[in-house]
């Protein structure tokens, strides 16, 4: 893990700069209207995402922003995938989580950052 390693949020539908560092996708579903080719991803890892289960349950709905905060939270310190994310990437020294939601302030990849931070400052 790397204390020093930055981890920020972009939309994929926002201007790709080298500044991104190493791009992954940390959605469950592949972004409508964006092609493979024109993405510029690095990784698509499906397994950072909710569960099919609690994103069809939230639906973007902000009235349930709070629970489904809390639901996801849950799902990632059960997740082995984190660590070993965060282990195979220690190097990189900045990662940007690419989603395709619209609403930037109800969205999983806040949740995902923090909790990637979190753990990056542990070890």
């Amino acid at each position: 893990m790397n204390t020093n390693q930055i981890i920020s949020l972009k939309r994929i539908y926002d201007t790709t700069n080298p500044e991104d560092g190493y791009r992954v996708l940390v959605d469950r579903l592949w972004p409508r209207g964006v092609s493979k080719e024109n993405a510029h991803i690095d990784e698509w890892n499906k397994d950072l995402a909710p569960s099919t289960e609690l994103r069809k349950w939230f639906n973007h709905d902000p009235n349930k922003w709070e629970e489904f905060s809390q639901k996801y939270s849950n799902e990632l310190n059960h997740n082995n995938c984190i660590k070993e994310f965060l282990t195979r990437l220690k190097k990189q020294e900045k990662i940007t989580l690419v989603f395709a939601e619209k609403d930037i302030e109800h969205c999983h990849p806040i949740i995902l950052k923090n909790h990637l931070d979190k753990l990056n400052q542990k070890f």
